[in-house]
């Protein structure tokens, strides 16, 4: 019998799960990526260390979400690159509609990036981004676990434009909006034959 620490990870499998959900219902799945020597990205698209791909069907092509890597290629502007992703390198999944989805526990840093050492990429020789040390990610879900600095939050830009953020405390003063005067009667939905 194999005990837990020797089992396979469950990042894949659940990674594998929610891009399935996100194309079932009909969201553009995006997975955020801790960048390092051992990811295969563009690098003039990495920010603080990190990059957002879209791995939607429409935006790849050649998608392969295996149990090491994930691996497609697409176009960044106009340009068509092989992409190749280390699963333990990802770090969230998510819908870019909704932002509901899964963070995952950030990697350990690698000898070469630990020191900082701005080891040079297999690809192109361009330096690796470091970027800040990220705090582990918790289920945002699950209250109060822990700290609330290390929570990570995934919302959409509307949500972070103006609306009432996900971590703030909701007044309980606040009404439900009231539905539009003069409409009268409920929304129903119609048989068409």
């Amino acid at each position: 019998m194999i005990n837990a620490l020797e089992s396979s990870s469950t990042r894949p499998y659940l990674i594998r799960a929610l891009y399935e959900w996100c194309t079932d219902n009909g969201f553009t799945p995006y997975v955020a990526v801790q960048v390092d020597d051992t990811v295969q990205v563009p690098r003039e698209y990495v920010k603080n260390g990190e990059i957002v791909l879209n791995i939607s069907f429409d935006a790849t092509s050649s998608l392969k979400l295996g149990n090491d890597f994930i691996e497609f290629k697409a176009r960044f502007a106009g340009s068509a690159r092989e992409i190749v992703v280390p699963v333990g390198r990802v770090i969230a999944i998510y819908a870019r509609e909704n932002g509901q989805g899964m963070a995952f526990p950030a990697p350990v840093p690698t000898g070469s990036n630990a020191e900082g050492s701005g080891a040079a990429s297999p690809a192109g020789g361009v330096p690796a981004v470091q970027g800040p040390a990220r705090m582990p990610l918790r289920d945002a879900s699950r209250g109060s676990e822990g700290d609330a600095s290390k929570i990570v939050h995934l919302v959409t830009d509307e949500a972070a434009d103006g609306g009432n953020d996900v971590g703030s405390p909701i007044d309980p003063d606040d009404e439900p909006p009231r539905p539009p005067a003069g409409g009268g009667s409920r929304p129903s939905l119609k048989r068409v034959k």
